[in-house]
């Protein structure tokens, strides 16, 4: 018979093994680095422009980063930071680097469908990364609790309050205070305030706004991480909810999200569990677009259908039986999305099936289905298997061709991605103008 106690064990004995695959993958000092970039792959997919003619630029004005070269080759290597500082200063023919930034704040994407496997991490870490590529200042969001995304960035030790269900403690010692105030008598109030809530839940509602934030190997994307043991938040916010009938539970990232300054970041990336619960309903009310992710089997396009019916049920739910509650804190019902997107991923186009999936979800989705599927290659495997992305990935250490032609795909899915929020964006402050 086997009890918690095999199941701890069973947990040791891979957080052991946890360690020792990051060891091999990170730095000796757990510390996970971002490699240099060659000129070749920032002339070619970054600045879009002949390699020579960079070189020509760096010649001409010593004063900026002239990156590294290799002991071995002629090849020169620059850091994240110097590739910023060259969009910052460098035009060619005129043509500014930096990419396209609507006003407002950042726009908020939601990566979310139930189905594990489907790819929702692995889309999240390359948009993400693609974007920071692009000069973009990215926060992620790890809303799962399997922490994979909070991991392939470099972060290891996580604490619980320092994850979105602290960001949730402190979202409920704040509006439990709000709730008390609007009362003439505090007596009169039905709810607890801040100072009755546990002690832990107390605590944490003392945290700053950028506490949560933390640094990851890329210079320009920050996270809110994710840890293990965050998976009791859907327990835990069921006991608050259960505390505090009044509090507007699925409003808690996005209130935290306004307090953040609008010019901190230019996109926040959601990576969601495989889930419909606390987290994932707090991610849909703070996203302005919804990226679905799904496999080109059958059962990938079952658990798509189940998901979609899934949240479209919750958000009516909400919509009805927490209006009241929802006006009283300045959220608007029924939750709208800017854009719905599915994506397809793990796409073999020689694979008959697959290409015959793909048209069946364009049959039934229509023009909401992206153009650009991600394709599975040996590079996009080895991503997953070695925490990297293929961004990451160092071309030298496979075929410049196998590089390129996982590249291409994900490149694809951004150029498409990227066209889809720039429109999501305006579309948002048009109707904010408006409103």
């Amino acid at each position: 018979m086997r009890d918690f106690s095999y199941l701890q064990d069973m947990n040791e004995r891979s957080l052991a093994q946890q360690a020792a695959v990051r060891k091999a993958t990170f730095s000796p000092s757990e510390t996970k680095q971002l490699r240099p970039f060659s000129i070749w792959e920032i002339s070619s997919f970054m600045f879009d422009v002949p390699a020579d003619t960079l070189r020509k630029k760096l010649a001409e004005d010593p004063s900026l980063p002239q990156g590294v070269v290799e002991e071995e080759g002629r090849q020169r290597w620059f850091t994240l930071a110097e590739i910023n500082e060259l969009r910052r200063r460098v035009r060619f023919r005129g043509k500014k680097l930096l990419p396209e930034r609507p006003k407002g704040r950042a726009l908020r994407v939601a990566v979310s469908n139930f189905k594990g496997g489907v790819g929702k991490t692995v889309v999240a870490q390359h948009l993400a990364n693609a974007a920071a590529l692009d000069g973009y200042r990215v926060l992620v969001v790890d809303f799962d609790p399997q922490a994979t995304l909070t991991h392939s960035l470099g972060l290891v030790e996580v604490k619980e309050w320092d994850t979105v269900w602290g960001i949730m403690c402190r979202d409920l010692c704040k509006e439990a205070d709000r709730i008390m105030e609007a009362y003439d008598d505090p007596a009169d109030c039905p709810y607890p305030a801040a100072d009755e809530l546990p002690k832990d839940v107390q605590e944490i509602g003392t945290m700053r706004v950028q506490d949560f934030i933390q640094r990851t190997a890329w210079s320009t994307i920050d996270i809110i991480p994710s840890c293990a043991n965050a998976a009791f938040v859907e327990f835990a916010s069921a006991q608050y909810r259960s505390l505090h009938k009044a509090w507007s539970f699925f409003g808690c990232v996005a209130r935290y999200l306004d307090e953040l300054p609008e010019d901190q970041y230019d996109l926040v990336i959601f990576d969601c569990p495989p889930a419909i619960g606390y987290q994932s309903l707090n991610a849909a009310f703070a996203a302005d677009v919804l990226y679905i992710p799904s496999g080109p089997g059958y059962w990938e396009y079952d658990s798509t259908t189940s998901f979609l019916g899934q949240l479209g049920d919750a958000l009516q739910e909400i919509s009805v039986g927490f209006e009241r509650i929802a006006a009283d804190a300045g959220i608007q019902l029924p939750k709208r999305f800017v854009d719905i997107r599915v994506l397809m991923t793990r796409f073999e186009a020689a694979n008959p099936l697959h290409v015959a999936m793909l048209q069946a979800f364009r049959n039934v989705f229509g023009a909401d289905v992206c153009q650009h599927p991600i394709e599975m290659t040996r590079a996009v495997e080895q991503s997953g298997r070695f925490q990297m992305s293929v961004y990451e990935q160092d071309y030298r250490e496979m075929t410049r061709e196998t590089w390129k032609r996982a590249r291409q795909s994900f490149d694809n899915a951004y150029a498409e991605f990227k066209e889809t929020i720039l429109k999501a964006w305006k579309e948002r402050n048009e109707i904010r103008e408006v409103a």
